[in-house]
């Protein structure tokens, strides 16, 4: 599968003069891609190109599976240079990669193509310090570019923060700087990592390079605040995003980060609500937290959180972590667990109550006689002390099955 991921910043003139010099002197092919090992500059070939580069080449950016073959060398890791074997099924030759590092910052890879994994001691001295001068030359442009990501930052946390003066006075400087136009509808994301063997500034670098292609699209425009293990996505639109909108772009997200990253990083995304106008994204990015959190609990959210579908787990998920066991299912409901065919019986009064109490719609779904579940529901009365008819009761109960669903996911997420 192609990746979908935007391309990285092109080159600078300098750097693209620094890959083209130490090209020619090898009489190989030579490119410089980003931690991500999305393509920044590239030489002309010298007839040692692979169907790898090439397609490179025509989309920007290379294969997921190319990706993933290179980081799982480990090369984001490496303190000196090394060769990474080649992969036949991919299209993929070897290639001789070097970390480019400036004041212990991962700043990209110098990757040299050699088919036969053997480099003269003139060939790597060449390198060497081409690698210097290129790390050099990443750094200042780092370091150019940091400001405006660090400014970008700090108006999407007041944009989403408590304070109600701050988040007025960001509102009106968004406008006023063009950042973000009058649209109508506001929608916060948040993705979460779990901290993983990664260095902090390689997740860093995945949240930021998978998100920066969601901030200008057809459909939205929007900021983005990317901090260590967490990135806020803030996007505005001219019309209402609907579920299948938000599901497509969250799976594309989830796809591209698990490229970049060890799978014990663990991303999750919540989806706050849609919310008309900037003045509710800190609404957005509360029930996005919410969200983000339902999707570390259940695995059946498959990582991703919406609030909008969420329903009435989302008043149990703004619960304390502390609070939140198996000493909020209501007595009645643990007694009827503990009670003989007690599974079987929770499975009546689920069915029962999610159909509304209603006794023909709950026999037809289940498949039952209704004299057996008017049995069945006397049974669970007895039992449990709470008369199903009052309105009150079958909310506890209900709530209490509810509880017992979020906890019992909760313990396999763990598991």
């Amino acid at each position: 599968m192609t990746a979908r991921l935007q391309r990285a910043r092109p080159g600078s003139p300098e750097l693209q003069a620094l890959v083209d010099e130490l090209a020619e002197k090898l009489g190989r092919s030579v490119a410089v891609a980003d931690p991500l090992v999305r393509m920044v500059s590239t030489s002309r070939h010298f007839g040692d190109e692979d169907p790898v580069r090439i397609r490179t080449l025509l989309h920007g950016c290379a294969d997921n599976a190319a990706i993933r073959h290179v980081l799982a060398h480990g090369v984001t890791q490496w303190s000196r240079p090394g060769f990474i074997d080649g992969r036949d099924d991919l299209g993929l030759l070897p290639r001789y990669v070097v970390p480019l590092r400036e004041r212990g910052h991962l700043l990209g890879l110098l990757i040299v193509i050699e088919p036969e994994m053997a480099l003269g001691d003139q060939e790597t001295e060449a390198i060497a310090r081409a690698a210097e001068a290129m790390a050099a030359q990443l750094y200042v442009e780092h370091i150019a570019t940091d400001p405006r990501r660090t400014d970008e930052r700090n108006l999407v946390l007041e944009l989403v923060g408590t304070d109600v003066a701050a988040r007025t006075a960001a509102r009106r400087r968004a406008v006023e700087l063009g950042l973000l136009g009058e649209a109508e509808h506001v929608l916060v994301t948040l993705v979460q990592l779990s901290r993983g063997p990664e260095p902090v500034r390689q997740s860093e670098a995945a949240l930021r390079g998978v998100l920066e292609g969601f901030r200008q699209t057809p459909s939205a425009q929007g900021l983005l605040a990317v901090d260590q293990e967490r990135a806020i996505l803030l996007q505005l639109r001219e019309g209402p995003c609907g579920p299948d909108q938000v599901a497509a772009q969250c799976a594309r997200i989830l796809d591209e980060l698990r490229t970049f990253l060890h799978p014990s990083a663990a991303p999750v995304i919540g989806v706050g609500g849609r919310h008309p106008g900037l003045h509710h994204a800190w609404t957005s990015y509360e029930q996005a937290l919410v969200a983000a959190r339902a999707a570390r609990r259940l695995p059946s959210l498959k990582g991703i959180g919406d609030w909008d579908l969420l329903g009435d787990l989302t008043v149990f998920l703004q619960l304390p972590e502390h609070t939140l066991n198996a000493s909020l299912v209501p007595k009645p409901l643990r007694t009827l667990a503990e009670a003989d065919g007690g599974d079987r019986l929770r499975d009546t009064l689920r069915c029962f109550l999610e159909h509304a109490g209603s006794i023909s719609r709950a026999a037809e779904a289940m498949r039952l006689h209704r004299t057996s579940l008017h049995y069945r529901l006397r049974q669970i009365q007895e039992i449990t002390g709470l008369d199903l008819d009052n309105g009150a009761h079958r909310l506890t109960l209900h709530l209490g099955l509810r509880i017992e669903e979020l906890l019992t996911a909760s313990d396999e997420a763990a598991a």
